[in-house]
């Protein structure tokens, strides 16, 4: 589900609003932080819903706004 980071929190921790209105605190997923990749305000990314809390979730992917291979990527 790809969603709009609104607000960064502490520890690598994001407000996201998702394309269904929906807000979520979501965290970095590992392979994204091992790879140092910066999850900046505003950021279009792509979430990873816990099925146990849907308020939660996981930052899996960060799209680049300017290349629509990503997009087709994430479908």
């Amino acid at each position: 589900m790809q969603g709009v980071v609104t607000q960064c929190l502490s520890n690598g921790m994001f407000r996201v609003k998702l394309e269904n209105g929906f807000q979520v605190i979501a965290h970095i997923s590992g392979k994204i932080r091992r790879n140092f990749i910066r999850i900046l305000l505003g950021d279009l990314v792509v979430v990873e819903l816990s099925p146990y809390d849907l308020t939660r979730g996981r930052i899996i992917f960060r799209l680049k706004q300017n290349n629509p291979k990503d997009l087709e990527r994430t479908k």
